[in-house]
């Protein structure tokens, strides 16, 4: 194969795949569920009014929006999936007024026959949606009407009072036309849940999810058949590559090391001591995420605290979850930043004049908008904002994984852009030169472009932007840039630090490298719309998502091969050895690439296991593992790395880095095995047997099998939490400098 063909492969698949992504989002825009002016009850009355359906869902964001229970199953997993919970609420409603009116009691006390009748009857009224495009107006029957203002008076009662089970606090919402916007926004998510799209019939705008036997929501034919070709596509691109890996002759990239280690003596320029201090910010997060964790499970099963300790007075739950996820993403964006900003200047060869300053700029900036997020977010939620611009630009997006205000998603933004800069300026010499590092260089240096420019999709919703476009750009953010190109960044960086200690050939390395980012991103980034298959999107997006997610495990098979080829590196004697714990993060980012994002991942990815599944407890059992056991793992070993070639002379004391390195990775398969993986399948039953809404249920989680299965957690959590906190120690020793010692004195000769 010509060396060109796998840059050519990779700039392909990255033109065509980022061609389907826009194309898909153009049909998402184009066929969304209709936004209604009004909705009217028989006699006329108004039940909803202009714009109140967009001034809903800015209440709801406000609330702290997925963090509070789950909107199209996109959320979290203590409250209700309030799509879920409307509809099935709204039905149970309205057959109970069918009941009443043929002289029976409720519809669950009546003869079957009749209870077929008027399932049958419901069907049909819930089907037809009675939507009027000419004058954007939905009218609803009797039933239904009187539905919506029994859900107006629950749902008022829910928040304004509380509810230990679902994690919300007395007080959550006292405002009695917020609340009356608050259930007009769930009605409409339930109303494009249920209601047939003009051009497919017995098919909803949300492909008829949630499972709702009640209303006829039950899997479609599509997203049979498109589970069938994932597996089929997976199978036989397992099977090509296999095929590809055997006819392809085996080039290895490892060489044997130089006598001594290349860093050695090498002196720090003062921007890579400054970039060496945001590891302290790392810890720092690391420490907070970890306690925002402990908090945030702990209110899954006492609902407003603490071991008795009534912490949702001031620190509710959504705040604590909200923190929890967002400050994983802050201290891993942080270190593999930082891992940029060091090892720049050894790249180039140079210190370019004023770049202490960037990076110290940089810094205070990533610190400036950390805090400032967080607080913003407590104030949203605690209602100390007096008008909702204000809380969009400061306070709560309400969208998962990126809470910040748009102020504060603005402001990292620029942070990217100016980390970019920083290291592009100080790279350049190194890209001039043209050396054998050169594809290497080049690589990484797209990876940072594209890791500034994809956090820009953030900035792709509005004040009230469409929920089903808001969630598009969402996923562009998640998945393109957290799950895409940051793992491209961190493997091209170990790559080239490999190769600069001289234990990988540049040109091979090179070649390996883009040839697993082709290959990669050939599923990844098309494979983005496995998140969209039930946010109000057209079918076609089913059919892409998931048969390219799909092809997002393929080179997960061969995992093995790069986790052994990593082990391989810290077996070498002598100098290589210091490397061998930063070496041994790595092989464990390929083990949770293979179970975390691999075995996990694959289990909700297609259609109709994610019919069933989204939002249950499996969801979080991918995201632990793959979050943490891929990147958090990334993110410490890119710090490590960084330490170890920063005093290169120095030894370490390992005991503690050992220990921490085991029992975060027992403890992160404990959470998983215990608790997680049993919850999330004993809830995908309660899904398929009974419905969406069960499975989220507190009839169904407070039982005791499900409550001692919830509290098996704090196995897991507890031995992860001691590794972590031996992290810390060990990263806190670093800053002890080792005693001199002194050579032995000689005496005289008598």
């Amino acid at each position: 194969m010509h060396w060109n063909t796998p840059w050519k492969a990779l700039a392909f698949i990255v033109i065509a795949s980022f061609a389907v992504l826009l194309y898909a989002g153009h049909r998402i825009a184009r066929e969304a569920a209709p936004i209604p002016s009004r909705v009217t009850a028989p006699d006329g009355a108004v039940l909803i009014g202009p714009g109140e359906i967009a001034a809903g869902q800015n209440v709801w964001q406000a609330m702290g929006g997925m963090e509070v229970g789950s909107v199209w199953g996109h959320g979290s997993y203590v409250a209700p999936d309030w799509t879920a919970d409307y509809l099935h609420r709204e039905s149970v409603l309205t057959l109970d007024q069918y009941a009443r009116e043929a002289g029976r009691a409720s519809y669950a006390a009546s003869p079957a026959e009749q209870q077929a009748a008027w399932r049958d009857r419901l069907q049909r009224a819930t089907r037809a949606g009675g939507y009027d495009p000419a004058s954007r107006t939905i009218a609803l029957s009797a039933e239904r009407a009187r539905a919506f203002r029994d859900l107006e008076d629950y749902y008022g009662n829910l928040f304004r009072r509380g509810r230990r089970e679902f994690a919300i606090p007395a007080g959550a919402q006292s405002d009695a036309h917020k609340l009356h916007l608050l259930t007009a926004f769930f009605f409409w998510t339930s109303w494009a849940a249920s209601a047939d799209r003009p051009t497919q019939a017995g098919v909803s705008y949300t492909n008829n999810w949630p499972h709702e036997p009640l209303v006829g929501n039950t899997v479609t034919g599509d997203a049979v058949l498109w589970t069938g070709v994932s597996i089929i596509v997976l199978l036989a691109s397992i099977a090509a590559m296999v095929w590809w890996r055997g006819a392809t002759p085996h080039v290895s990239t490892m060489r044997q090391p130089a006598p001594d280690d290349p860093l050695l003596n090498a002196k720090l320029t003062p921007s890579q001591r400054v970039a060496l201090g945001y590891f302290g910010v790392v810890v720092a997060l690391f420490l907070v995420q970890i306690a925002m964790g402990i908090v945030t499970a702990h209110f899954g099963v006492e609902g407003d605290g603490l071991y008795g300790i009534p912490l949702s007075r001031w620190l509710p739950y959504v705040i604590t979850r909200t923190w929890h996820t967002q400050l994983g993403i802050f201290w891993i964006a942080t270190a593999w930043l930082a891992a940029g900003l060091f090892v720049a200047p050894s790249i180039g060869g140079a210190e370019p004049p004023y770049q202490r300053l960037g990076v110290s700029v940089l810094l205070g900036a990533l610190v400036l908008v950390v805090v400032g997020s967080m607080a913003g977010q407590w104030l949203s939620v605690m209602h100390r904002f007096t008008d909702d611009v204000t809380r969009f630009y400061f306070g709560h997006s309400g969208y998962e994984y990126i809470d910040l205000g748009r102020a504060f998603q603005i402001g990292l933004f620029a942070g990217l852009i100016l980390w970019v800069t920083l290291v592009l300026r100080a790279v350049l010499p190194a890209l001039r030169r043209r050396d054998e590092t050169h594809g290497l260089l080049l690589l990484f240096v797209l990876s940072a472009l594209a890791i500034a420019g994809f956090y820009g999709a953030a900035l792709g919703y509005g004040h009230q932007t469409h929920l089903s476009i808001a969630e598009y750009w969402r996923w562009w953010v998640v998945h393109l840039w957290v799950e895409g190109f940051f793992e491209v960044f961190a493997t091209v960086v170990f790559a080239f630090l490999f190769a600069r200690l001289g234990l990988l050939e540049p040109k091979s390395t090179e070649r390996a490298v883009v040839v697993s980012s082709a290959i990669f991103l050939a599923g990844g980034i098309i494979g983005t719309l496995h998140h969209l298959y039930f946010s109000g999107t057209p079918s076609m997006i089913a059919s892409l998502g998931s048969v390219f997610s799909a092809l997002e495990v393929v080179p997960l098979v061969f995992i093995g091969y790069e986790a052994w080829d990593n082990f391989r590196l810290s077996q070498h004697r002598g100098w290589v050895q210091k490397y061998r714990y930063p070496i041994y993060f790595f092989v464990a980012v390929a083990f949770w690439n293979a179970i975390g994002a691999g075995l996990f991942g694959f289990m909700i990815n297609p259609p109709v296991a994610l019919y069933f599944m989204q939002g249950l407890n499996t969801t979080p059992l991918h995201g632990h593992a793959a979050l943490f056991g891929v990147y958090g793992m990334l993110g410490l070993a890119l710090m490590l790395f960084c330490a170890r070639a920063a005093d290169a002379e120095r030894t370490w004391n390992e005991r503690p880095l050992a220990v921490s390195f085991w029992l975060m990775n027992v403890g992160l398969m404990l959470m998983c095995l215990l608790s997680l993986l049993p919850v999330g399948l004993l809830q995908t039953r309660a899904s398929v047997e009974v419905g969406y809404w069960y499975a989220r249920s507190p009839e169904f989680m407070q039982t005791p099998t499900m409550s001692t299965l919830r509290w098996m957690r704090a196995i897991g959590d507890t031995i992860f939490g001691v590794g972590a906190l031996a992290f810390v120690y060990f990263a806190a020793s670093l800053l002890r400098r080792p005693k001199a010692t002194l050579a032995p004195v000689t005496p005289p000769d008598a």
